[in-house]
């Protein structure tokens, strides 16, 4: 899917992705056509690592892992000579279990979690509809948990190879009739349970195995087809029908995938480890055999056959070998890869830039190759993403060493854009090392964070930091401050943030990582009123929305008092519709007020005046730009050392209060 999608043009992207589109058009409605189109490019753009499905041995486990340097193990890391996985999504494989059979654990355990979603017992008669990689495993599992099994497809050597693990099976390819086929298969009673391991747009599929079924069957869909159900089909039967996740319980869970927080055994006795030890146990005992489901095999130097190989229709089970030796491994673990790219000194800062996530690549490396600086080096946990993006915008090295780079001393400038939880130290350590650093939003999630980085602050007097509080740069937002230079008196300051939903298991949600949105991204317009008003803030106080005491904290009216008597509302809301714009800022002031709509038109309407930018502008540019000429010409910080502290100090006590 991944391969036909790559080779696609645009329009067959948008048909493959109706949702994306409806997607883009909303976004084009609220924030214009340009910065649609620049998403759009940057979202395309991005490598996706291929695979899922490996067999290898350990070199390296983090103290307490279940896992030994040298022990076999299978994963569902990526296609790569070395990939790193949490331990629940890793297994030891058996002593009598080569590396190429349990290569197929992974995409067994999804055709094992189709069946036990099925429930099948001794004796029934199940339908595997589809027999590719998936459907040929599932029919040796299903026979071996002492089912009769009829498999159905369209090629005549995958019928035959269902044949020989005891299928009995439907040639459609001969014209044969499925539905007449199984109900003569069971002397007219019916199946008791179909598992479609196809990949098809059409209803037919679906249509198909409802007729086979008994009264009461089951139907579970592992694979990919038209799901446009009569009801009749299943009214009258009182048929169940279930789509399977992957591999087990567990999947998509970033507590179980990421934290290691197992499922208990006596509640969820399957999870997606345990069907991995399911399957290495039937290849160990010769339930399952892989053998002859192998039709291809290549050198990982040539992957791209193998991946070419994938297009064509009788392909099965393709291998790669990656042949490992100490030599080739030793050259795999450096952890900077040199790009050759040689850069002259032009007084402009050296920079390292930390994170290569979408954010990154979309919005700031761009921006970042416009200003003339040297770019050293990429860093990321994930070396395709930080590979991809030095080679993109030119930098001279792309690593996963963070350390090496705060050693290295032909880098004056650190720019982070990782996880807000590893915002503070890095701040820390880049100052500590003798850097100027721009770090993105928050500062710091804790009280304790942010006197560690004041601390640092204090301890590099000549170092400049930066937070990324764009908003305040934008040419809009200098607009309205312009405007509002001659108005006498107080202010009154509202903001209206249409945030938009996001997951509760997203990375941002979570308080341990992403500190929750109040403290994510609430923190710009808070700084934002700081700007708009001039003056500091004395006091601030959090309403949230009522509600379930276990929903994300992210629907709150926010009250700002500051010291010249100026008030700031910021209504920050996840609970809108889509269609109304993300940000709407105004202010009252001496007669007049002062409105920006999306960061896209603003107006005065006591002077009369109006101001349109041709695409939304945040100040992102305007923002990087001041903090490269700060450190460049020696001026003063962009955003002065006590308003970066006040307002970072006010977010994280607001966040704090529920």
């Amino acid at each position: 899917m991944l391969i036909d999608f790559g080779k696609a043009g645009i329009i067959a992207k948008a048909r493959q992705q109706p949702d994306k589109v409806k997607q883009v058009l909303q976004k084009i409605r609220t924030d214009g056509l340009w910065t649609t189109l620049d998403a759009v490019r940057a979202k395309l753009d991005q490598p996706i690592p291929l695979g899922y499905c490996n067999a290898g041995t350990v070199i390296e486990s983090e103290p307490g892992s279940w896992y030994q340097v040298g022990d076999r193990v299978v994963s569902n890391g990526h296609h790569a000579e070395i990939v790193c996985v949490p331990n629940q999504l890793a297994a030891k494989i058996p002593e009598n279990v080569t590396d190429e059979q349990a290569a197929f654990t992974v995409i067994g355990a999804i055709g094992l979690q189709g069946i036990r979603l099925l429930q099948p017992t001794l004796g029934e008669r199940i339908v595997v509809s589809g027999l590719g990689l998936i459907g040929l495993l599932a029919v040796q599992m299903l026979r071996a948990n002492g089912c009769e099994v009829l498999g159905i497809d369209f090629d005549s050597k995958k019928v035959e190879l269902a044949k020989r693990f005891g299928a009995t099976t439907v040639d459609l390819s001969l014209g044969q009739d499925p539905v007449a086929i199984a109900n003569e298969w069971t002397r007219g009673i019916g199946v008791d349970g179909v598992l479609i391991t196809a990949s098809t747009k059409s209803d037919e599929l679906i249509h198909q195995s409802a007729q086979m079924c008994r009264k009461r069957g089951r139907i579970v869909l592992v694979g990919v087809i038209g799901l446009n159900l009569q009801r009749s089909d299943f009214y009258e039967k009182e048929l169940s029908f279930q789509v399977s996740c992957s591999y087990g319980p567990g999947r998509y869970d970033p507590v179980y995938e990421r934290t290691g927080l197992d499922y208990p055994i006596g509640f969820v006795r399957w999870t997606e480890q345990r069907n991995f030890e399911a399957v290495l146990g039937l290849l160990a005992d010769g339930r399952i055999d892989v053998s002859a489901l192998i039709t291809h095999r290549f050198d990982f130097d040539d992957a791209l056959k193998a991946y070419e190989a994938v297009a064509e229709r009788a392909t099965l089970g393709i291998v790669l070998d990656y042949k490992a030796n100490s030599d080739r491994l030793q050259s795999l673990t450096n952890e900077t890869v040199n790009l050759n790219v040689h850069q002259v000194p032009n007084g402009k800062p050296s920079v390292a830039f930390i994170g290569a996530g979408g954010f990154s690549t979309r919005t700031l490396l761009p921006l970042l190759s416009k200003l003339g600086v040297r770019k050293s080096v990429i860093v990321s946990k994930n070396g395709v993403s930080a590979t991809h993006a030095a080679r993109k915008f030119g930098f001279e090295m792309a690593s996963s060493d963070l350390e090496s780079v705060l050693a290295n001393s032909n880098v004056d400038t650190l720019m982070i854009a990782t996880p807000h939880n590893s915002h503070s130290k890095m701040v820390c350590d880049g100052l500590d090392s003798g850097k100027h650093v721009f770090v993105e939003k928050p500062l710091a999630l804790s009280l304790e964070e942010l006197s560690n980085v004041e601390h640092s602050l204090q301890r590099n007097p000549n170092k400049c930091l930066m937070v990324g509080f764009n908003r305040r740069f934008s040419p809009h937002a200098l607009k309205m401050k312009e405007w509002l230079r001659g108005s006498l008196g107080c202010k009154a300051v509202s903001i209206t943030v249409n945030a938009g939903l996001i997951p509760r298991d997203h990375w941002t949600q979570d308080l341990d990582v992403g500190g929750g949105r109040i403290a994510g991204e609430a923190c710009h317009f808070i700084d934002l009123a700081r700007f708009l008003v001039g003056y500091p803030i004395q006091k601030s106080s959090i309403n949230y929305l009522g509600g379930s005491d276990d929903k994300p904290k992210d629907c709150a009216t926010i009250q700002l008092s500051h010291s010249d008597g100026s008030i700031s509302t910021i209504q920050y809301l996840s609970n809108g519709h889509k269609a109304f714009p993300k940000e709407r800022i105004e202010v009252f002031a001496d007669g007049d007020i002062v409105s920006c709509d999306n960061f896209r038109i603003s107006q005065s309407l006591r002077l009369g005046k109006r101001f349109r930018t041709r695409t939304q502008d945040k100040g992102h540019q305007k923002e990087m730009e001041s903090f490269v000429n700060a450190i460049s010409l020696g001026s003063s910080w962009p955003i002065t050392c006590e308003e970066l502290l006040e307002v970072s100090r006010i977010t994280i006590e607001l966040a704090a209060q529920s």
